[in-house]
């Protein structure tokens, strides 16, 4: 299982000022193909929950996939986003979606959101044929849905961060069995395999030793989750606010984070 079968369907703020809202700040600039890029990045980064959201307001699939691109051509390249949210007053994924219900708004089609993004400007959204969601996100409400959608995203994003780290440094056998015991149980809701079992198939003396190894990978994940909430928000304290979202959606995962 690769970490896209995961989510097909996530100091004194000086973290948070120099990732989303930089990127922000420097889409528009005069120099040429800046802002393609950093509206690709964002979109990248955030494109699902808003999708997801659009989708259970009513919308269906082609109208949802031209209004989120429309929201963030807009928001981003136009800069409504930056002239009336303050990072200050609230998480960046709160201010997100006051910024979409204020664009929605104004946009009454998908056709009317279509003519406003310049063609040169669209940037392809990584959806398959299908317009099925994912039944947690179809069963929920328009603002559970962007939630769990954020979630989802950002738990892809740090899983893929630890194994690529794991893989760097040589630590592609710690990876393979927190991936196992861990993720993998969790993800399928299965049983996981008895350390025994796995220490024979990574050829591993003991199953203590591998007990260790799954420890090491699941502080780096932790680790590494943190430093990611920590982007997106203008205290340590709404960091803890972010894990107890975590753990309404993704619970068992939201024990490995405290």
């Amino acid at each position: 299982m690769g970490q896209r079968d995961y989510t097909d369907m996530g100091g004194v703020g000086a973290a948070f000022l120099t990732t989303h809202w930089s990127l922000i700040q420097e889409a528009g600039s005069d120099e040429q193909g800046r802002d393609y890029a950093l509206i690709g990045l964002l979109l990248e980064r955030y494109w699902k929950p808003v999708y997801c959201y659009l989708r259970r307001k009513g919308y269906d699939n082609e109208e949802a996939k031209d209004l989120t691109q429309g929201f963030f051509h807009e928001v981003v390249l136009g800069h409504d986003l930056i002239q009336t949210a303050e990072p200050s007053k609230g998480r960046f994924r709160s201010l997100l979606l006051i910024a979409l219900n204020r664009y929605l708004i104004n946009v009454h089609n998908s056709e009317t959101a279509r003519k406003r993004i310049p063609k040169e400007k669209l940037v392809s959204l990584d959806l398959d044929e299908s317009s099925d969601l994912p039944e947690p996100v179809a069963k929920s409400s328009p603002e559970d849905s962007f939630n769990y959608a954020w979630v989802s995203t950002l738990l892809e994003r740090v899983l893929a961060e630890v194994e690529a780290k794991c893989h760097e440094e040589g630590l592609s056998a710690h990876w393979h069995l927190f991936h196992d015991r861990v993720l993998q149980p969790i993800l399928e809701r299965s049983s996981p395999p008895s350390l025994q079992t796995l220490c024979e198939q990574y050829g591993i003396g003991q199953a203590g030793k591998a007990s260790n190894m799954i420890v090491t990978v699941k502080r780096r994940f932790q680790d590494t989750l943190r430093r990611r909430l920590r982007e997106s928000v203008m205290s340590d304290g709404e960091v803890q606010e972010e894990l107890r979202e975590l753990k309404r959606f993704f619970p068992e995962m939201a024990q490995d984070a405290k």
